[in-house]
């Protein structure tokens, strides 16, 4: 069965809304591995919108379950990667205009950049993920990367319209699940996921970890974050 990664980026989102320094998303994280979640998730966004440097080195000491960098391969954020050493790191697309990750990397058209960055990250003991849209192409090309994981983008899944939209889209993501594990890569997902389609993508065979932010913190706001994670898990498990 999945574990879950709980993305704190949001709570850093609160925060810089009044510019000061809480909520504290250091102890956001806490509170998260305390209620059973596997590991936390931080985006470090070249603009530093939300998450900065110092949350991530902050991180980095305190967080006991596995630290995972979502970035970019700009050069100043691989820079900090290398540096702090996260467990995982996921390479993501970024455009400073978008409000959340609006699809996955394309591998295809950035391999040599992607693979150049993945092995960087690599020598340094950090485990690569690449976020990618739910097609065999992708799949293929973040094979050929080096990288260990791929994250399936759950982004159109997520808001399908009607069970039958839904459901096509489900299909995607189990074929291309099962495409990346005959490929020797693991499989884990996120984007959009909340407590109402998570079960689904919870089911797909050979799914290791689903990275869920938006919903759980949203939830948090009514019944508090470690009883959002907990329903999470409940719901994943």
């Amino acid at each position: 069965m999945p574990i879950l990664g709980v993305n704190i980026d949001h709570i850093a989102t609160l925060r810089q809304a009044r510019g000061g320094v809480e909520p504290d998303p250091v102890l956001a994280a806490r509170v998260c591995e305390a209620a059973g979640c596997d590991s936390i998730v931080a985006h470090l966004r070249e603009d530093r919108r939300h998450m900065n440097d110092r949350d991530l080195y902050l991180l980095r000491k305190t967080v006991r379950t596995r630290l995972n960098m979502e970035m970019s391969v700009a050069k100043d954020i691989v820079a900090v990667a290398l540096d702090l050493v996260p467990d995982q790191a996921t390479l993501v697309p970024e455009r400073r205009q978008e409000l959340t990750t609006e699809g996955g990397l394309d591998c295809v058209k950035y391999g040599k950049q992607i693979t150049s960055v993945t092995a960087k990250l690599q020598d340094q003991g950090t485990v690569v993920s690449l976020f990618i849209d739910p097609s065999n192409r992708q799949v293929k090309a973040a094979r050929d990367t080096g990288a260990e994981f791929i994250e399936l983008h759950t982004g159109e899944y997520s808001n399908a319209v009607g069970a039958r939209a839904r459901k096509a889209e489900l299909r995607k993501l189990e074929a291309a699940t099962a495409y990346a594990v005959s490929l020797g890569l693991r499989v884990n997902a996120g984007h959009g996921l909340n407590y109402v389609n998570v079960r689904d993508v919870a089911g797909i065979k050979g799914m290791e970890e689903l990275n869920i932010g938006h919903s759980i913190i949203s939830r948090a706001v009514f019944a508090g974050l470690d009883k959002a994670v907990r329903e999470m898990i409940a719901l994943i498990r």
